[in-house]
């Protein structure tokens, strides 16, 4: 546990005037005070936990204009939004704005009027821009989403791996990079490309405790996501999908039961994303159906829960990805449906992409972790972290295997009679045909290729075809069997699976959860750690749904997300405490000066039309 770190007085004051908060969590004091004192700094900072303070206060602490690297628009735009909305100057340059408004910008920035400025690296590598740098003041620069650095990353920028130059042309200006997704050979990558070899490294739990993490054996995972998602009615939350066709057919499919779902891929133009995202942002409820395009630099803290109907390419991207939900702190769910179908499709594309045989063989491996944390009946907050080098005692209580226990049961038979027909059918099919050979079914496919003749057909009758899916799945989990990707991803023997024929060693498999019944509305977190708005007593509850109808309608007064002018969490603990004046209105925690003076009467007439 490393030292507390007391604050510098002038830190604490300011942090409490812009960003009405009264103390610093975890390690924000000491990189604050760190970087304030010019220091260089490496921060790994789980979503949430407040990674931006870290660079925000320091640029407003030093003289000068911070300079943040920020890889996309969106994150730019929301960021520099809620700063605008603390009273602090802030601005963006990138493409999407016309001449006039980056000449406008350009001439706060070389008159001394922004404490941040955020730039695309493209932007910043030019030569027009560094020369702009030459004539200003450089508070500091901030490298955000820095694992953009790594070229094994889910996320690279090659223009990333120039950013050392800020280091050899102002090596007195301090840097900070961020990011909430590094495992240690991204960690040294990052110091290494980005010269922070002097830096001083501040690494953060990996853990998001208010996240329920879940994964379940896809049967039909249009119904399942359907049961999911009535534990969280009238909640915005993100599902992914690896193909654009089925973010299409999954959005329709909510749509169809009442569930305002919305599409979102790179197949989409560019009109109809950005009033998708505008839609998801501003209004509450919203589902966003998507691909990994959609996701990276969304600031809205009250996702309640991040959904995968088909497997992701790593850990590090599942990470990332699920870490979209409870940015707020408040409980989120996090669950992902599995088959041995999407591990299949991944190989393929791995195998047919075009990288070089080092990165395919790292991106199987990336996958082969993946797989291996969906198949585990371990602690999944205990997987999950382990796999970025931190140790978690298990039985964490907020997750499927710890509150659901899986059972194992023997399978050595089962195994052997699935080991054989693979043999004995030629080592050509996959598991849909084989499990319809050893359930003794007369299809089409079967008569065709004289299946009905071996002698492992029909000796399977005792399990269902569910449970066949799921031998299958783990033996090629295990490494008992392989898919072979020049054949449509039939299945063959390995050398593993010898002894297990020859019977000299048993096995024990997984048993898959039954199907869950459906839920009620919330069931899903039942251990959750932080009130949510169901908590409230009743007439709190009326003044909060009252406060959250005045900040929707101010939203779309000034076009911004509802989120940067309060979040939940503010006004849950306004409508808790119902303060009577400005003073006691300043006292709640997320309300600085900027806030209060913009926006305290109106809050305070919303209270007394309550009263």
């Amino acid at each position: 546990m490393p030292d507390r770190v007391e604050p510098p007085a002038p830190a604490l004051a300011e942090l409490h005037r812009v960003f009405g908060h009264g103390e610093f969590r975890g390690e924000q004091a000491a990189i604050v005070k760190h970087v304030t004192e010019g220091g260089d700094a490496l921060v790994l900072m789980p979503t949430g936990g407040g990674k931006s303070l870290c660079y925000q206060l320091p640029a407003l602490l030093r003289s000068g204009t911070a300079i943040v690297i920020s890889p996309l628009i969106a994150l730019m735009q929301d960021q520099v939004e809620a700063l605008r909305q603390l009273g602090v100057r802030a601005a963006f340059l990138n493409s999407s704005l016309d001449a006039n408004a980056a000449a406008a910008v350009e001439r706060q920035f070389l008159d001394d009027a922004l404490d941040l400025l955020y730039v695309a690296p493209e932007r910043l590598l030019t030569t027009r821009f560094l020369a702009l740098l030459e004539r200003i003041r450089i508070a500091l620069f901030a490298i955000d989403e820095a694992h953009c650095v790594s070229q094994w990353g889910h996320d690279f920028r090659p223009e990333y791996r120039q950013l050392t130059l800020l280091h050899e042309r102002w090596p007195e200006v301090p840097r900070i990079a961020l990011t909430a997704t590094a495992d240690a050979p991204t960690r040294r990558e990052i110091v290494e490309r980005l010269a922070l070899d002097g830096a001083r490294q501040f690494i953060s739990s990996f853990d998001r405790p208010n996240i329920l993490y879940s994964v379940a054996a896809k049967h039909d995972s249009r119904r399942q996501l359907q049961d999911f998602l009535d534990g969280h009615r009238s909640e915005a939350g993100i599902v992914y999908c690896l193909s654009r066709r089925k973010v299409e057919a999954t959005a329709e499919a909510l749509a169809a039961q009442g569930i305002p779902a919305l599409p979102y891929h790179a197949g989409l133009d560019a009109s109809t994303r950005a009033a998708h995202q505008r839609r998801f942002l501003q209004e509450d409820g919203i589902v966003m159906v998507a691909t990994i395009a959609f996701g990276m630099g969304i600031d809205k803290p009250d996702v309640r829960f991040v959904a995968h109907l088909d497997l992701p390419k790593s850990l590090e991207g599942y990470y990332q990805e699920t870490g979209r939900a409870g940015r707020d702190g408040e409980p989120a769910e996090a669950w992902l449906a599995y088959g041995l179908g999407d591990a299949v499709q991944l190989r393929r594309m791995i195998a047919e992409g075009e990288a070089g045989e080092e990165r395919k063989r790292l991106e199987h491996a990336k996958l082969d972790a993946l797989i291996g944390y969906c198949e585990s009946t371990a602690c999944r907050r205990q997987s999950l972290l382990a796999y970025f080098g931190e140790a978690h005692p298990g039985d964490c209580g907020h997750c499927d295997n710890c509150l659901h226990p899986p059972q194992a049961w023997d399978a050595t038979d089962a195994a052997r009679k699935a080991l054989s027909c693979v043999y004995r059918s030629g080592q050509r099919f996959g598991a849909a045909h084989l499990i319809d050979v050893l359930r003794g079914a007369d299809t089409a496919k079967v008569r065709q290729f004289g299946h009905q003749s071996l002698s492992t057909f029909g000796i399977g009758s005792e399990h269902d075809a569910k449970q066949w899916r799921s031998i299958f799945r783990q033996l090629v989990t295990i490494g008992l069997l392989e898919t072979d990707l020049d054949h449509f991803g039939a299945l063959r023997l390995t050398t593993a699976a010898t002894p297990l024929l020859r019977g000299e060693q048993r096995l024990h498999l997984r048993a898959d959860a039954p199907k869950p019944e459906r839920r009620r509305k919330r069931d899903s977190a039942a251990s959750r750690t932080t009130p949510t708005t169901t908590d409230l007593p009743t007439d709190a509850a009326t003044r909060f749904a009252a406060l959250r109808q005045w900040r929707s309608a101010t939203a779309r007064e000034q076009n911004v997300p509802a989120y940067v002018i309060f979040h939940d969490a503010t006004l849950r603990n306004i409508a808790l405490e119902r303060p009577g004046a400005l003073d006691a209105l300043a006292m709640i925690a997320g309300i600085g000066a900027g806030k209060l003076e913009r926006y305290g009467e109106a809050v305070l007439a919303v209270l007394r039309e309550r009263d």
